[in-house]
Formats: structure tokens, C-alpha cells, sequence
């Protein structure tokens, strides 16, 4: 399975790669030692490398990645920049000056990490302020978050005749099929539907993947290993974005990141939207992982399932035979299982219009992003003129061993005013729809409590917002 890719600036060719190999284990294999391997699962940034990729508005963009979550046959055609590029002794890059000139280089194990983070911000930065989160994804073992910041508030865009920003006047590399020979390779990635159909007719063993953020992980921590690999991120059909009258439809290849910057576009959309992103993981994370995979994974703690239930989202199916829909609170079936029938694949979730008078969305875990959820919840709300619901949509994830709607409770709400009273007693339903799992995050009582305190605060904040 030759096939080759662009590290910083210079063609590399490589002649047979298993899934299992990992970008940062080739760049470590060519001596660019920037780059290392803290965490193995997407948490720290110690990992992180720079990919030229198509941005807001079609223009180019570098997006800061976890090379530990890429298998190495996927980076195939990319053009990849590693903390070694972008400076040298004596002529430092913009970050890494800002960075040593507030003190913040310590022990210098995490800190490339830090550089292509904010590297990455200089590509975007231009009349816009730095992102809070931009840093979410890089941990510093010293301790040392005070200077990075500081270094971070100095932060200017790229300036144009650097050799970074006179790169991004030009589009970034085209995807195109990778196809390994017969009993060389595993990684798959076709460019077609029809190219997908017919591997999955002589794979029916195979698994799809696009972001690579769930299921590398379980190759690197686990040894939990797909047979074969069948990438999407070249399948166009499954990447579209559109905003019409009656539905919000996303393309489910599409990264988190890019759908950030598509719904950032078509305002005015709810603000509890907005705060999702930053919630369901660190730019690092969302530059790579899908809505469709987060989905078709099924973990019972994903970010994206409460919050789309509460929006009463529907699913586009494909497959050989044809295309499907189905209702995103019928598609869950158990702990990791779903409705797809085999050789089916998520293209696209439609959200229905108009969207609900107040969205909220919740998510209690351990630290406030890049973490799973101990208990997440979703809450789509519409009221009439009298202060009473009409239509109500509760979603938790994190109690269950799948994400559910609190369909009792719902019911129990409907046409009633929307007071604690109401609530009250919409509470002393949710046994009816909830049996809350223990675990070393919480208690089945904690959680209990966690949904009740939730739901308390969606009435509080609606109340505020009325007032």
C-alpha cells in the first residue's frame, strides 16, 4: 500500500502502513521528537501537529491535531507541519517567542504541544480575539498555566510573509482513494459510495471510520482491532451542510469543528448550541471527530446525543439498498448498539424547524470540558401564550446504558404551566423512566439527584431569561 504525504514541506513516501501504525509513530521513526506520547488518547496535547485543511469560508486553515489518534494510512495525502517547522535557534516562531518571554517553558514536554495549539490560532486569528478554549486540549505536567497564558494574550496573527502564511494562499491537498493490494493492507478509503458498497460487500467484517477518535483509542489502549478499516472522510455526500425552512441538515463527515463554523454562519441559532461545542471536547478533539461517529459509537456518555434528542433530530441512512430515516430516540438500542443494519452508515442528521423556544443543554463531569459527562441533559422547551408547554423534550445521557428522552416526564408537563410545582411533580415520574447506573463517577442516587438539580436550573434560567 504505497502512498505518501507532505511533513513539513518535504514529500515522504511510504510503501506499506497497518491502521495500528500511528502518525506520531512515524514522525517519532524520523527523528522529529517534538511530538511525543503522553496520554495515547487524545487528552493532553503532547501529541499535537498542524494539518493544512479547508477552513471558514474556503479558505485554507492550519488545524492543530492529536497525531496518537491518526492512523498512519489516513494522514495519506495530507500536508503535516510538526513543532520542528516553525522555528529555530535564533529565529524563533511568534508562539514559541511569546512563550519564552513569559517565563512559560518548563521541563519542554508538553510545550510543543502548546506551540502548534496556539500556531494553529495565529492561522485564524486575524481581526478576531484568541478562543478561550484554544488551549482545552494541552496539559502542562509543571504546572505552569499562569505564563502560557500571559504568552497567549500576546498572541498576533500569522504574519503574511511567513512561510506558513503564504502556504495557506493556496488550497489544501485533495483526499483521493487509497486502496491497499491484496493481503498488504487494511485501510480502505474510497472516495464514492459506490466505492464503500463494494468494499463492504468483500469486507462485510469491516468497521467505518472518519475521525479515528473513539476507535483509535481502542487500538491504542485496548489492542481493540477492526479487521479492516473503511475511512469516509473522502465521501462528499456525507459532508454537506444546509440550513433551509424546514430543516438543519449536517452532513455527518463533517468534523465538530467544521459544523462550529457552518452554524456560526446561518445565525440566528440557539445559543445552547454555541456552548455545546465547547463542552464536548478540546479544538484538538473536534478538528478530527464526527457527528456521525460520536453517534454511531453509542456510548451511553456522548455529548451529542442529549442535546440533538432535545431537538427531536432525525437520521438519514444509507446503504447499498438504498436510503432510510429514522428518529435519533429510536436509534439507540443498548450500551454501544444501534439500529444500523450492517453495511449501513450515517450520511446526515436533520434537525426540524423551528427550533424550540428555550434549548438548553448540561453536561456535569469532572473537569468542565474534554471530559466524560457523569450526567449530561438536554432539554428542548416550547411555551403557548399562557406560560403553559407545549411541546417539552427531556434527554439524558450518562444514567442509562444508552442516551434516553424522559418520555413520562414529558408527558406529565404537557399543558401544564411551567412552574416548580409542575416540575415538581414531572420529578417524581422520572423512575418511571430512569433506573441510574453506579460507577466511579457517580451513584445511581447521585444521578438521580444530579437530573432533578438539572432540571430545577432549567426552570430557574428560563425564568431569569422571561423576567
Amino acid at each position: 500500500m504505497a502512498f505518501s504525504l507532505r511533513i513539513n514541506g518535504m514529500e515522504r513516501t511510504i510503501v506499506t502502513a497497518e491502521p495500528e501504525t500511528t502518525l506520531l509513530d512515524y514522525l517519532r521513526s524520523l527523528g522529529l521528537s517534538g511530538a511525543k506520547e503522553g496520554c495515547a488518547q487524545g487528552e493532553c496535547g503532547s501529541c499535537a501537529v498542524l494539518s493544512v485543511e479547508e477552513g471558514e469560508s474556503g479558505r485554507s486553515c492550519l488545524r492543530a491535531l492529536n497525531s496518537c489518534l491518526i492512523p498512519l494510512p489516513a494522514a495519506a495525502d495530507r500536508e503535516i507541519y510538526t513543532v520542528e517547522a516553525l522555528g529555530r535557534p535564533g529565529r524563533l516562531s511568534l508562539a514559541q517567542s511569546c512563550l519564552v518571554e513569559a517565563g512559560a517553558c518548563q521541563c519542554g514536554y508538553c510545550m510543543p504541544g502548546f506551540v502548534i495549539s496556539l500556531t494553529a490560532e495565529q492561522s485564524r486569528l486575524g481581526n478576531r480575539p484568541l478562543r478561550p478554549d484554544a488551549l482545552f486540549g494541552n496539559l502542562c505536567r509543571c504546572g505552569g498555566y499562569r505564563p502560557i497564558r500571559k504568552a497567549a494574550s500576546r498572541l498576533e496573527a500569522l504574519r503574511p510573509n511567513e512561510p506558513l502564511a503564504l502556504r495557506l494562499q493556496r488550497p489544501p491537498p485533495p483526499l483521493r482513494p487509497l486502496s491497499p493490494e491484496e493481503g498488504r493492507g487494511r485501510f480502505f478509503r474510497p472516495t464514492s459510495l459506490e466505492g464503500c458498497w463494494e468494499l463492504i460487500r468483500r469486507y462485510p467484517e469491516a468497521r467505518w471510520v472518519s475521525g479515528s477518535t473513539d476507535l483509535a483509542v481502542d487500538s491504542n489502549l485496548r489492542g481493540r482491532r477492526p479487521p479492516v478499516w473503511i475511512s469516509l472522510e473522502g465521501i462528499e455526500e456525507i459532508r454537506r451542510f444546509s440550513d433551509g425552512e424546514e430543516w438543519l441538515e449536517i452532513g455527518a463527515g463533517l468534523s465538530l469543528q467544521e459544523i462550529e463554523e457552518r452554524m456560526a454562519a446561518h445565525a440566528p441559532l440557539p445559543s445552547a448550541l454555541a456552548r455545546w461545542f465547547v463542552l464536548f471536547g478540546s479544538p484538538l478533539v473536534r478538528n478530527r471527530a464526527t457527528l456521525g461517529g460520536n453517534l454511531a459509537t453509542a456510548s451511553p456518555v456522548g455529548d451529542a446525543a442529549p442535546l440533538l434528542l432535545a431537538l427531536d433530530a432525525r437520521l438519514r441512512l444509507l446503504s447499498a439498498e438504498g436510503s432510510r430515516e429514522v428518529a435519533l430516540s429510536g436509534f439507540f438500542s443498548g450500551n454501544r448498539r444501534t439500529a444500523l443494519a450492517p453495511g449501513e452508515l450515517i450520511a446526515s442528521v436533520r434537525i426540524p424547524k423551528p427550533f424550540p423556544y428555550q434549548l438548553r443543554f448540561f453536561k456535569i463531569a469532572k473537569r468542565p470540558s474534554n471530559d466524560i459527562a457523569t450526567v449530561s441533559l438536554g432539554m428542548g422547551l416550547r411555551l403557548d401564550a399562557s406560560g403553559r408547554v407545549e411541546s417539552l423534550r427531556l434527554a439524558l445521557g450518562g444514567v442509562s446504558d444508552r442516551p434516553i428522552r424522559l418520555f413520562a416526564a414529558e408527558s406529565a408537563m404537557a399543558g401544564a404551566p411551567w412552574n416548580s410545582e409542575s416540575l415538581r411533580r414531572a420529578g417524581e415520574l422520572l423512575r418511571s423512566d430512569l433506573a441510574p447506573i453506579s460507577d466511579l463517577r457517580g451513584s445511581a442516587a447521585y444521578r438521580l439527584a444530579l437530573v432533578r438539580r438539572l432540571l430545577e436550573k432549567c426552570l430557574r434560567e428560563e425564568m431569569e431569561a422571561a423576567s
